[in-house]
């Protein structure tokens, strides 16, 4: 007899589409890898396609399963939307995960602010935070992820925004180096140390370039590195400088991390940092009352900024 479709198979299907991995959709679903693989072998009977096939060491989805990829998270989402509603206004009583994209630069700050605040309230959910390899909404629309958070260009008009709070570059050093032992940080200091570039595209150039340019005077960038929280660990080692978020900077600086930020003695640009959902969950009440978290999390990050 051909095994039934349910919604544990659907969990997995959905798992493994996202990780495309059998051992990080085990992990994902605290599950063994025997028994997600065996679930697999359920879901290619199910649905009488191969799902997910081997690509050199890796396993990458058929057209089959990444045309059904939506369609199996909508229904698992509609069913997740089910459950909430059985069980009232009560989020104790949820047992969902809710995916959210955030970039490098605010997830130190925020995952740990609001982790600690829905695990006490409700404590059989989860957060799956995403990086932000992408600002392209459609993840959005497919429902892959609940919310974005971080610098975007406009939104289309199925995506709601809303602004958190207007942040902008500081230069950080390591506090016992010549340069975190200095009044404040000048122009010649800028162009006379080497810069940690932190870029998740790879780009050495950005605005302090085009700042000193004006100048006529330039800066030497002697790395670059994906992340923020990378280039902050280098300039402990020494008399070097990074930019990053203040947001981030004051918090590595109250959690006694031995570094130290300046505000950069030139005309830097703010950069507003919005939360996202798709307009179709505009009145969820599971939506609403993360989204009402993440509003609490912030607003004492916003209130040191200003």
């Amino acid at each position: 007899m051909a095994d039934q479709l349910d919604l544990n198979l659907l969990r997995v299907f959905d798992a493994l589409m996202d990780t495309g991995s059998v051992s990080a959709a085990a992990t994902r679903l605290h599950l063994s890898i025997p028994a997600t693989s065996r679930a697999l072998g359920r879901l290619r009977r199910a649905m009488n396609d191969q799902i997910l096939v081997r690509a050199g060491r890796g396993l990458v989805p058929t057209p089959f399963a990444q045309r059904s990829a939506a369609r199996v998270k909508a229904l698992l989402e509609a069913a997740a939307e089910l459950r909430v509603d059985a069980a009232g206004s009560d989020p104790r009583s949820w047992r969902r995960t809710f995916a959210i994209r955030v970039n490098d630069g605010l997830s130190s700050v925020l995952a740990p602010r609001l982790t600690h605040r829905i695990a006490a309230e409700a404590p059989e959910v989860r957060l799956r935070f995403v990086a932000q390899d992408s600002k392209e909404p459609d993840r959005l629309r497919d429902g892959s992820l609940d919310l974005d958070i971080g610098v975007a260009d406009p939104p289309p008009p199925d995506v709601r925004a809303r602004t958190l709070f207007s942040d902008h570059f500081v230069a950080v050093v390591a506090a016992n180096s010549a340069l975190g032992q200095a009044a404040r940080l000048t122009v010649d200091d800028l162009c006379a140390h080497p810069h940690i570039s932190a870029s998740r595209r790879g780009l050495a150039h950005g605005p302090l370039d085009e700042a000193l340019h004006r100048l006529g005077r330039s800066r030497h960038v002697v790395a670059v590195v994906p992340s923020f929280a990378v280039a902050a660990l280098m300039a402990l080692e020494g008399d070097v400088i990074c930019l990053g978020p203040r947001v981030v900077a004051e918090h590595l600086v109250e959690r006694q991390v031995p570094l130290r930020w300046y505000q950069v003695p030139l005309e830097m640009p703010a950069a507003d940092i919005e939360l996202r959902w798709h307009r179709r969950l505009d009145d969820d009440p599971a939506s609403r009352w993360l989204r009402r978290h993440v509003l609490e999390a912030v607003r004492p990050l916003a209130a040191t900024l200003r």
